[in-house]
């Protein structure tokens, strides 16, 4: 699972701002390297830094329940 939600809301949020990935790093004090995998939807990034992301914009990372396309769930995953 690709984290692309997040990804598409930090870029549009991101440029929307007026702000190049380099100027986003810098002001959220991240590294150039983790905002472009954040935006490039990468599985394996630390959450710690996802928030630290999304705090720019005023939001955070929180549960929720995992959309799934209807042939995604066999019966037996359901129990």
């Amino acid at each position: 699972m690709r984290n692309d939600k997040i990804a598409t809301f930090v870029r549009e949020s991101r440029k929307a701002a007026g702000l190049t990935q380099e100027e986003f790093a810098i002001r959220s004090g991240l590294g150039l390297r983790f905002v472009h995998d954040l935006e490039q939807g990468k599985e394996t990034v630390r959450m710690d830094k996802v928030n630290q992301a999304l705090a720019m914009f005023g939001m955070e990372a929180v549960p929720g329940r995992i959309e799934r396309k209807a042939e995604d769930v066999s019966p037996s995953r359901n129990r």
